[in-house]
């Protein structure tokens, strides 16, 4: 950290000794021990929350790569509902609504529909069959009682 040498800790100690006496020196270097400890302590707390601020920031990092491959969910299931949807939808009715339609209302006739055109002409269209008669014409009905 500094760069000090036992040759320059040898000349803070002579003077140290020399202004402050032989009497007051070992209460000076035993402040001097508390307050390096108490800038230790302090340094100590300050990177211990700096590494849990950084082990946080990983964490929320982590927890969002985790989240992002959860809602990419499972791709083997994605392609069995899509499968699973393209069937329904090629067996339902084709006038059915499908299940998840949200609203009930029922669509407005077409106006156009009604007039539109036969793509036959009437007067070219087939003859239709002629109806036989159920009964042969030689079998006549039974004459009607009179009432009395």
């Amino acid at each position: 950290m500094f760069d000090i040498g036992w040759s320059e800790l040898l000349v803070i100690a002579v003077v140290a000794l020399v202004v402050i006496g032989p009497k007051e020196l070992p209460g000076v270097i035993r402040g001097l021990g508390q307050i390096v400890a108490k800038m230790q302590r302090i340094a100590a707390e300050f990177r211990g929350q700096f590494n849990e601020a950084i082990r946080e920031a990983e964490l929320t990092d982590l927890k969002k790569s985790v989240d992002d491959i959860r809602s990419i969910a499972n791709p083997l299931q994605t392609l069995k509902d899509e499968v699973r949807q393209s069937i329904e939808s090629a067996v339902a009715p084709a006038d059915a609504k499908p299940a998840d339609a949200k609203t009930t209302e029922a669509k407005p006739a077409d106006p156009t529909a009604a007039a539109v055109q036969p793509a036959v002409p009437l007067d070219l269209a087939p003859p239709a069959a002629e109806a036989t008669p159920s009964a042969p014409e030689s079998v006549t009905a039974a004459p009607e009682s009179k009432p009395a």
